[in-house]
């Protein structure tokens, strides 16, 4: 199984490649940018970061929850 540090996502914080921190998993959202229901800039602001509370704090539905699961790069490995 692969890891990625924090130093490794927060490399990851444009349009172009985009990485996010859930719950100590590192997600690919990329591809999703466009898509998001909650606009891109939500994604751009907490790209390369830990976005559990923002990702908690919207309430997101189990549908949203289970695309994440596509969206898998590897888990967070801590320092």
């Amino acid at each position: 199984m692969s890891t990625l540090t924090a130093a490794d996502v927060a490399r990851h914080n444009s349009k172009k490649s985009l990485y996010l921190i859930v719950h100590e998993k590192v997600y690919d959202v990329t591809k999703f940018i466009d898509e998001h229901p909650g606009g891109e800039e939500v994604l751009l602001d907490e790209g390369g970061k830990d976005a559990t509370e923002a990702f908690e704090d919207v309430g997101h539905s189990d549908d949203a929850r289970e695309l994440l699961k596509g969206l898998f790069v590897a888990d967070l490995k801590r320092d």
